[in-house]
Formats: C-alpha cells, sequence, structure tokens
C-alpha cells in the first residue's frame, strides 16, 4: 500500500522553497541547453514527477544509452522507473512476484551478454527484519508501461544479527554482490554470490569495515537538526563499469575505494578512499555512476530535486605489485 500523500498539501519547508525559487530556474536552464562541459559538475537535470518523491535508488542502463533506472522507498508500490538522462520519466514499470519492504538501493549491470537491474530490498531502521531480499531484473528490451517479474531472487540474513542497509553494488566479473551498512561505525562491507547457491536461505559475509569514512561529529547538540545528526550514514553505493572503483555516500560524502591490481574488495576497502565533494542535497539517498564512468549521479528523496553530476577524484597511483 502506497503512503498516504496528505503530507503534500503542507507548508513547503524553508530549504525546499529556496530551491523552487532559486536553484530550480537555473537548473532548468542548465537542461533545455543540453550541453555539458566535460570534466565539471553541475546540475544533470531535475526530478519534477510527483510519483518520483521519494526516490532511493538510481542506476545508469547497460542496455539503453542515456537512460536512467529508478526506484522509490517503502511505503509506495513496487515499481520502476526509466527515466532520460534529465530525470524526466519515460516509462514505470510495475513490479510482480516480489512484496516491496523497503526498497533502499539499486545496481545496473551486465552478465553473459544481458543487462540486469538488481533492487536491494534491506531497508531495516528498527533493527527487525530477520531475512532481507534482493531481486534481479532483466533490462526489458521496450522502454513503455509495462509490468517485470524478477528473473530471480536472493532471500538472505546477515551473519551477526539484523542491521540497516542502504547501499548495493554488483561485481558482475568477481560474481559477487556488496552491501554496506548504514548505521554501523565505521561501515561494514559484506558479500553475497550474485547466483544464489542452493534454494535455502543465504548468510552475507562479512569483508571488512571501510576505512576512512567520517565518523559522527562528537559536537552535536540534542535540537540539531536531523541532517546533522544522521549525515555520516551511508545511504548509497556503486561499482563503476570498470569494476575497479567503489563509489560509497553518505547524506555529506561521495568516497571512492579504487582496487588495486587483482587484490579482492576487503583489501580495497582498508585503505583510506578518495574523497569527493558532495553538493548540497538534503536527504541524498541515490547515486550511480553514468554509464561510460566518466562521472556520478547522485538525487535525494524530494520533489523537486536536482539530479547532480559529479566527477570523481582520480585514483591515487597504484602501489607496486609483489612478483610472484
Amino acid at each position: 500500500m502506497s503512503r498516504p500523500r496528505h503530507r503534500r498539501s503542507r507548508p513547503c519547508p524553508r530549504w525546499q522553497a529556496w530551491l523552487l525559487s532559486s536553484c530550480l530556474p537555473l537548473a532548468l536552464v542548465a537542461c533545455g541547453s543540453g550541453e555539458e562541459a566535460a570534466g565539471e559538475n553541475g546540475v544533470q537535470g531535475v526530478l519534477l514527477d510527483a510519483q518520483m518523491s521519494e526516490i532511493s535508488g538510481l542506476a545508469a542502463s547497460r542496455r539503453h544509452p542515456g537512460v536512467l533506472w529508478m526506484h522509490d522507498d517503502g511505503g509506495n508500490p513496487a515499481r520502476l522507473f526509466a527515466t532520460d538522462a534529465n530525470g524526466g520519466r519515460i516509462a514505470t514499470f510495475t513490479v510482480e512476484g516480489v512484496t516491496k519492504t523497503d526498497w533502499e538501493d539499486m545496481a545496473a549491470f551486465e552478465l553473459d551478454g544481458r543487462a540486469y537491474l538488481l533492487v536491494a530490498d534491506t531497508g531495516d531502521n528498527g533493527g527487525l527484519r530477520r531475512t532481507l531480499q534482493l531481486h534481479v531484473f532483466e533490462e526489458p528490451a521496450v522502454l513503455e508501461n509495462a509490468r517485470l517479474e524478477p528473473a530471480w531472487s536472493i532471500a538472505f540474513r546477515w551473519p551477526d544479527g539484523p542491521l540497516d542497509c542502504e547501499a548495493v553494488a554488483v561485481d558482475a566479473a568477481g560474481g559477487q554482490i556488496l552491501l554496506v551498512s548504514k548505521k554501523r561505525t565505521p561501515p561494514e562491507l559484506f558479500s553475497l554470490p550474485l547466483r544464489p547457491q542452493g534454494d535455502g536461505l543465504q548468510v552475507a559475509a562479512a569483508r571488512g569495515a571501510l576505512a576512512g569514512v567520517p565518523g559522527p561529529a562528537n559536537d552535536i547538540p540534542a535540537d540539531a537538526p536531523r541532517r546533522r545528526r544522521y549525515e555520516h550514514q551511508v545511504t548509497a553505493a556503486d561499482l563503476s563499469p570498470d569494476g575497479r572503483r567503489l563509489a560509497v555516500m553518505t547524506y555529506r560524502d561521495l568516497m571512492v575505494y579504487t582496487r588495486q591490481g587483482v587484490e579482492d574488495w576487503s583489501r580495497a576497502i582498508a585503505r583510506a578512499p578518495d574523497m569527493a565533494p558532495l553538493p548540497w542535497l538534503p536527504q541524498a539517498e541515490a547515486m550511480g555512476w553514468r554509464a561510460d564512468g566518466s562521472a556520478l549521479l547522485a538525487t535525494g528523496e524530494f520533489i523537486p530535486a536536482p539530479l547532480f553530476r559529479i566527477q570523481p577524484p582520480a585514483p591515487a597511483a597504484a602501489a607496486p605489485q609483489p612478483k610472484p
């Protein structure tokens, strides 16, 4: 059942009114020009569709050039949105055969010559869920309103009790799904096989803590805005199309971990990440690499919402690999 929409009649929050009056006109001009300066941060588009007011997952299509996939948060119907590069809705796909509890992130990947989307039903604000689900969909050939069923699903649990997770990435070459915890300090990385092993409940494997993620401030007053109290928490992740860079986003920062040589992700996340500035984006919940790996896109859970284009920091020089 979708969430009641009576809150739309409430007064516009101050930051949202500022966005409407100041940022939105400039963003619309930028989108209308169709021009983009290479290597620059900026507003790529604006989400205006009322159906897309709670976007919590974003991924760039591997099948349709220039198309983005998005989904909204729990409490809304089970559906996927296909949008153009500026965030304008092209089609809505109603998902059948699954129960939507709390969808929090998605990833796009290719496997055996086919393009897929993975949706993570892993939100758990109360720390009460004993089992969670991941759903994999083959990207449809035609972008028009239709129904969609998962190609396969994975039911799993965490190895050490319930936790909240809003960040997922797919390492297709390594045959694994990467998940990052939200509320643990420091955040932790877990993995699951991309293809379920047997029909039973899978158990995520712990891969280590993420180095270099800024923790919560020590001087936060009790009446501080919600953003300041929780801005260190991880809300999204994505793996670059070349499989080398894992981007992780909090409400405040964007971090990129670069894998060197043939090392696994446990070693890659043990090094301090490269940091990139996150634009001012209240409720930053959705982030993903562009299909060409040239930049990242990020947006938030509100309408109207800018779709930011963010240049990642250049990867640090690779350390010399030991000779065999």
